[in-house]
């Protein structure tokens, strides 16, 4: 998703607007660019080349510029306050095999052309992650140029009892530069802004590294590893927080709406045949075997065991239920019966983090619904049920009004390292939103709290203007922290009885990590998650066949 090798030490650059060589750029054949419906989980899908079409899908305007021109999302500066806001499925055709390189020339073309995008280059200090020489001499081996470039994770073993896993990684070939943007994708936990290289070091380099998640660094107590601690103690590197001269991207000018699709776009671009495995093998798992596998392996390969077919079919059909709910219609067994599943996609031609191949996860889904209707004769349907959903509600609101020139989104992640961090245990989340309606919050509350929320949820605050406000919670509801299952997803229900601080502008305070979803909004926010029974669409199992037709 972060595809960008930073130059180490930044180099000149102009400040004249891209596209304006007098060479043709490359183009698409033909592109269908439309509003993309509406989800909850309004996150960029796609970005890889299958046979000849290259798609994206719930792609803001940022997501598309970071996908043309090779930068991070953080470093797309400027433009108008819906940038973030309003999302896009693209849909465009060329020559199979077309390399990355002029996908994303292609791309800026057609935001050129259909958005009228224009932007330039420009250099700014911005928060980083700096990757430098340490005291000694670096611990890498020079790479002998055999193997292809990139990091590989590691399978994890089992830990004894009471310890914690590492993560491992392999790495080959890789030049600084591109460690530095797999590191920031590997190590998201830690490394909440992007990682520069500044080491100088020129060449390719074979290593290996391990390191604790963030998440599990105050349970693994003395055995934990930090990344900060693995790339110095392991690398002879060092990794500091300061402001570096980054390579940004501004926007100067962009139109809100594409200008209208070619005529006839169903006629000469129409949908795909139907996205299946080129060869899958789907059976239940033998009694002892323990769940893992090789995942996602190069040249489009899958390889799970031991997977619930629950879980499968939770995946396929992008079901979001609460920890210990059915899936309706289905038999009891279908919770208990694992599955091993061994399949061949297509090759994916494009990397995630740590080098591994990135398949459209869209694209799988639709594969896992093929196989699951042809092996175990699965029929299915939608209906509306009652089901359990919340309503955002108000109650001493805490609220700084806008900016009406800020931004309009909340960016979601890890909060940033405190200095007593890996004591703290699981680190908090934050959500920091600008420019925002109680509307749009309510809208982006099941992205941002996913394993708390399974419904959308309704605003009922009856708060008008926009909003900028910060909050802060676990991202995994205490209670399934505690192995307990109280409330939705495990989760205690909004909390009862709270009396928040009334009236003025207030920032978030610093929560316990262990602070809920629910009493951050409540506590924070001075806003109630009320919940209420309405009708909403269900998945139905109308027929499953317990043992697989191969």
């Amino acid at each position: 998703m972060r595809p960008f090798a930073y130059i180490s030490l930044v180099a000149l650059l102009s400040v004249e607007a891209f596209g304006q060589s007098t060479e043709t750029p490359a183009s698409f054949q033909i592109a269908d660019i439309h509003a993309s419906l509406h989800s909850m989980s309004p996150f960029m899908q796609g970005g890889i080349l299958a046979a000849d079409r290259y798609q994206l899908r719930q792609a803001n305007m940022v997501d598309l510029i970071r996908s043309a021109y090779g930068v991070e999302a953080e470093n797309v500066l400027g433009g108008p306050s819906w940038l973030e806001l309003d999302r896009f499925d693209v849909i465009a055709k060329t020559s199979p095999g077309t390399p990355p390189e002029t996908l994303k020339l292609m791309l800026q073309a057609l935001l050129a052309d259909r958005f009228k995008l224009v932007v330039h280059k420009d250099s700014r200090p911005m928060d980083a992650f700096v990757l430098a020489m340490g005291k000694g001499k670096p611990k890498l081996k020079e790479a002998d140029g055999s193997g292809a470039p990139g990091c590989q994770p590691q399978p994890m073993t089992p830990p004894e009892p009471g310890k914690v896993s590492y993560i491992t990684v392999s790495c080959h070939n890789m030049t600084m530069e591109a460690f530095a943007t797999n590191l920031h994708q590997m190590a998201g936990g830690y490394l909440t802004s992007p990682v520069m290289d500044s080491t100088a070091l020129k060449g390719a380099w074979d290593f290996d590294i391990k390191w604790t998640g963030r998440g599990a660094l105050a349970q693994a107590g003395g055995d934990g590893i930090s990344i900060f601690d693995a790339v110095d103690k392991e690398l002879g590197l060092k990794l500091e927080f300061q402001k570096f001269p980054t390579p940004v991207i501004v926007v100067d000018s962009v139109n809100q709406k594409p200008t209208d699709n070619p005529p006839g776009i169903k006629q000469t671009l129409p949908p795909p045949p139907p996205t299946e495995f080129e060869v899958a093998a789907l059976k239940p798992s033998l009694p002892d075997t323990k769940p893992g596998g090789r995942g996602f392996q190069p040249g489009g390969r899958i390889d799970f065991q031991a997977i619930p077919l629950s879980a499968i079919i939770t995946a396929a059909w992008d079901l979001r239920l609460d920890p210990g709910e059915d899936i309706a219609g289905a038999p009891k067994w279908v919770k208990s019966a694992n599955f091993d599943l061994v399949a061949k996609t297509y090759a994916a031609t494009t990397t995630g983090p740590a080098g591994a191949p990135q398949i459209d996860i869209d694209d799988l889904r639709v594969m896992l619904r093929a196989l699951l209707v042809d092996r175990l004769k699965m029929v299915i349907h939608y209906e509306d049920r009652p089901q359990t959903a919340y309503t955002l509600v108000a109650g001493k609101p805490k609220l700084k009004k806008a900016d009406p020139l800020g931004r309009t989104g909340c960016k979601v992640g890890p909060a940033p390292l405190g200095k007593d961090s890996a004591k703290d245990g699981p680190p908090p989340f934050q959500a920091v939103c600008q420019n925002m309606t109680m509307a749009q919050f309510a809208e982006q509350l099941p992205s941002i709290g996913q394993l708390y929320i399974h419904n959308p949820v309704l605003d009922a605050s009856g708060i008008e203007g926009a909003w900028d406000f910060t909050l802060s919670f676990s991202p995994v509801p205490p209670n399934m922290m505690n192995g307990g299952g109280g409330g939705r997803g495990g989760a205690p229900g909004p909390p009862q009885g709270a009396n928040p601080s009334a009236g003025g502008t207030v920032e978030a305070s610093e929560p316990s990590t262990a602070v809920s979803l629910f009493d951050a909004v409540e506590r924070q926010l001075g806003m109630k998650l009320e919940m209420h029974k309405r009708n909403l669409p269900v998945l139905v199992i109308d027929h499953i066949e317990e043992k697989p037709d191969n």
